[in-house]
């Protein structure tokens, strides 16, 4: 069985983006597309429950005919494409975990309405980017149009999760048709911590060198005839450096960090900044797990 990408619709313009890049996505990938639509906040906010009831309301037709007319146009779009929708008792974001278990991708708008009420990013995009159970695409309201043949970026630090990001990043770019800028922040002095001893400039240059020219390495061991762009940057912050560069890339792929359990499995602050900032979509690459 191949897994499908999901995407959690309400009707909402964010939501609808979201539902076309998760199409895109489906089409590229050659997978199903499935749309989801919680009615229902996870502690029943908005809806008269009586928790002694036992009973959970069904489905309801506003969200029947809401999913029916956005297949529709997805199908119409972009014709061979399989789109599968479903209802789910539960709220946006326990929902959209629950669903990454079995999927290959995970698409979440910025701001939500109806069966998503509040969700606000900070609050399902941040909780399904820092939980789910598989890569998660933040797509956000571009300030500017984005540049759909612009590179994929991605930020590389020495660490395992980075590794796993530069690996989905530079797979992103081969199946996307464009190339790849691989960045490194480096700073000559330890701003963050006084105790530690103060770097030369010239060795952090070195490192930033070493730390590029390894993660092209990696990537030609993947894809030998993708375009890799190299960007050492000098500056103090590299979360507000990487929103500045995503101006001019199509896709921005940050690592995630998992500390084992469900609620250590956090996000990086810099990942944290670029799906509250960046200028483009953000991928997630949050490793595959499986029940």
């Amino acid at each position: 069985m191949t897994d499908p990408i999901v995407t959690g619709v309400d009707g909402s313009p964010a939501s609808l983006a979201a539902a076309q890049h998760a199409a895109e996505a489906a089409t590229r990938r050659g997978v199903p597309l499935v749309l989801v639509h919680g009615y229902l906040h996870a502690f029943g906010y908005g809806i008269p429950i009586n928790p002694y009831d036992g009973e959970l309301p069904g489905p309801n037709e506003d969200g029947e005919r809401m999913l029916a007319e956005t297949a529709a146009q997805l199908r119409t779009d972009r014709p061979g494409l399989k789109v599968d929708t479903r209802q789910v008792a539960a709220g946006g974001a326990p929902t959209l975990i629950e669903e990454s278990r079995h999927a290959e991708l995970v698409v979440v708008g910025s701001r939500g309405l109806g069966g998503f009420t509040g969700l606000l990013l900070g609050s399902v995009s941040s909780q399904v980017a820092g939980h789910a159970h598989c890569p998660v695409l933040v797509v956000r309201p571009p300030d500017a149009p984005v540049d759909v043949d612009g590179p994929v970026l991605v930020g590389v630090d020495g660490s395992d999760h980075a590794e796993n990001a530069l690996c989905v990043a530079a797979d992103e770019a081969a199946a996307r048709g464009v190339g790849l800028a691989v960045l490194h922040v480096w700073w000559p002095s330890s701003m963050r911590d006084s105790a530690e001893a103060v770097a030369p400039a010239d060795a952090a240059r070195q490192e930033a060198a070493e730390l590029l020219t390894a993660a092209v390495a990696t990537v030609r061991r993947r894809h030998p005839d993708l375009s890799v762009e190299e960007r050492p940057l000098e500056g103090v912050e590299a979360d507000a450096v990487m929103v500045e560069a995503s101006r001019k890339a199509s896709l921005v792929v940050v690592g995630s960090r998992g500390r084992g359990g469900f609620t250590g499995l956090l996000l990086g602050s810099v990942s944290q900044t670029l799906v509250h900032h960046a200028h483009c979509p953000v991928l997630v690459a949050r490793p595959r797990s499986r029940p």
